[in-house]
């Protein structure tokens, strides 16, 4: 579990479907992936965490509000296919009733700190579509810069993120 000021990143559990759902099948939070999810995809979402924890001993965690408990997303780390090199990804996914209100950036944060102080990777990447400026732009808040942009199958092309180890040691 990851605490910051206002949210908590916990693991997944099977009971957090519904609010994952409401998220992941949703036309908008989802504009930038090939499709929004049905609830098979939601569930093997969770599913695809619960095995990268037992893995990795981390995935994508999930986000609550501190003050309510309430489930507003997910963030953590995975291992992603990255132009043919497997790489640690930090993703997120906000629900659009709480974008813009620094959330991604905090709970991403908290992830880039997590993962330089428990693993030895000695960079941490964020990739999306080429439109999805609102995720570059988090990726650029907690200290990423563009690394590259290559095209793919899926999204086109897709762009690319990165921090150094070191640049969070200055």
């Amino acid at each position: 579990m990851i605490e910051t000021e206002r949210l908590i990143l916990r693991e997944y559990k099977t009971d957090d479907f519904d609010a994952l759902y409401e998220i992941m099948s949703d036309v908008e939070t989802m504009q930038h992936y090939p499709a929004p999810f049905d609830e098979v995809r939601t569930r093997r979402w969770i599913e695809w965490n619960l095995e990268n924890y037992a893995r990795y001993g981390f995935g994508l965690w999930a986000i609550v509000l501190k003050e309510t408990g309430k489930f507003i997303g997910d963030c953590g780390i995975t291992i992603q296919n990255i132009d043919g090199e497997k790489l640690p990804e930090i993703g997120y996914h906000i629900h659009k009733k709480y974008w813009r209100q620094g959330y991604a950036k905090e709970a991403a944060k908290a992830v880039r700190d997590w993962a330089f102080e428990n693993t030895d990777y000695s960079s941490l990447y964020s990739y999306c579509k080429y439109t999805n400026e609102a995720s570059y732009k988090t990726a650029e808040a907690i200290g990423m810069h563009f690394e590259k942009e290559y095209p793919d199958e899926v999204n086109k092309i897709t762009h690319v993120s990165v921090i150094h180890r070191v640049a969070t040691k200055k």
